[in-house]
């Protein structure tokens, strides 16, 4: 692992799989902290923890996927990693539109995990960085193409797919495939991630997007 400092958070309700991610990740000296819920994860939430967040799609309560969207409106960070079972790869999809990094179908090899929070720990290292430098975040935002900006906007101002679709006169598909470049070319954790850095390079404040 890469970052020492970083802590790698676990939320599952299925506690025989926390136990095991968290022997897992133990025994190569990476600092871990399981919950076994969703509200459980968010009354010890600090925003400033560096690290990534593995997280069950399915759980009782509040689900992984509204458990992000709480991250997003509280301007979280960490990237997140699914975990998903047979026939959640839809929801997987939609929690990567929302900015997830990547999503794991059960049952997954320990490798291919391990490999994913190397690359969500660096990406929260970087992207932390990154939110410290107006310049490089203005210079991504300029590598855009004109239809990525324009897209950016309404994404950073809060509009769902379908909803820039119908604004943008493109099909939904077409603006996931602009969304996912620009959370690429951007390097955003998340929709929070992303919202941070345009206001961090100084761009108009989300919510007014300029109508064609």
């Amino acid at each position: 692992m890469k970052d020492q400092s970083a802590t790698v958070c676990i939320v599952d309700d299925d506690e025989a799989v926390r136990s095991a991610l968290k022997l897992l990740l133990k025994t190569l000296g990476v600092p871990v902290l399981a919950y076994g819920s969703a509200q459980e994860f968010l009354a010890a939430f600090d925003p400033q923890r560096r690290g990534c967040l593995v997280l069950d799609i399915r759980m009782p309560g509040m689900s992984g996927l509204e458990l992000q969207q709480e991250l997003n409106v509280r301007g979280a960070l960490a990237p997140i990693i699914f975990i998903t079972g047979h026939g959640d790869v839809p929801m997987a999809v939609e929690a990567m539109q929302h900015g997830a990094m990547d999503f794991l179908q059960k049952p997954f090899r320990d490798q291919d995990l391990l490999d994913r929070i190397n690359k969500a720990l660096e990406k929260d290292r970087a992207g932390r960085e990154l939110l410290g430098n107006r310049e490089r975040i203005q210079a991504r935002i300029a590598d855009l193409t004109p239809r990525e900006r324009e897209v950016l906007t309404l994404v950073t101002a809060g509009k769902a797919n379908k909803v820039i679709a119908a604004d943008l006169n493109l099909s939904q598909r077409t603006v996931e495939i602009h969304r996912a470049h620009v959370m690429e070319k951007m390097g955003a954790n998340s929709l929070a991630h992303l919202v941070r850095m345009v206001i961090e390079a100084g761009a108009p404040a989300p919510g007014a997007p300029q109508q064609a």
